[in-house]
């Protein structure tokens, strides 16, 4: 199962665009694409995982965090719906929902498989060592050119998730702006692909 997690102002129907370009290559999996709970009062007909009401660090763990149970308890329905475990489970954000993938998938008590995170940053980085179960791979992709969420972002992800040992990579995609590239979505294939053979 690989659930993708939209943006602010985004949807599930924008993100479920990432799935035919990744079914070759994951022919067994589940592509779910869910919408955020929150209309975007901001986008007009787009949806949020919470209210973008600043950048400062403890704003977005703030948000972060209110967030999480709604995707915690799509994800036990849904594993439990399609017999599936965490093992079967790779979770895919850009912007608002890299962090919420980062958020949910660091915290579940058993691995999941994978994480991917675009054009996104990591929330509550001190509050993950304290957390002593296995951690999933993670990737991580961003542009330079990235006018939302500077590529700086990604660095101090990379750098905060390597202290806490989980196992990173990271894809700087130059000259991209906030999206995801051609390259950037076959490394994102590639990567949930080898995790799920790992897990089988």
């Amino acid at each position: 199962m690989v659930l993708l997690l939209h943006g602010f102002g985004s949807s599930g129907d924008d993100m479920i665009s990432l799935a035919p370009h990744w079914q070759d290559f994951l022919p067994d999996a589940l592509f779910l694409a869910p919408h955020a709970p929150q209309k975007c009062g901001m986008m007009g007909a787009g949806y949020q995982w919470w209210g973008l009401s600043g950048f400062a660090p403890s704003v977005l763990a703030a948000g972060a965090s209110s967030a999480a149970p709604a995707i915690d308890a799509f994800i036990d329905r849904k594993l439990d719906e399609y017999g599936l475990t965490e093992a079967d489970l790779a979770l895919v954000g850009f912007s608002q929902g890299t962090m919420m993938a980062l958020h949910v998938g660091l915290r579940r008590l058993r691995k999941v498989a994978a994480i991917v995170g675009y054009s996104g940053m990591l929330t509550s980085a001190a509050e993950l060592s304290h957390i002593d179960h296995k951690k999933p791979p993670v990737l991580l992709v961003h542009g330079t050119a990235d006018p939302v969420v500077p590529i700086a972002a990604m660095h101090m992800a990379e750098s905060d998730l390597k202290r806490l040992g989980v196992p990173v990579r990271s894809h700087v995609s130059y000259g991209v702006a906030h999206t995801v590239d051609p390259v950037g979505l076959r490394l994102g294939q590639d990567f949930v692909a080898e995790a799920f053979l790992r897990s089988e």
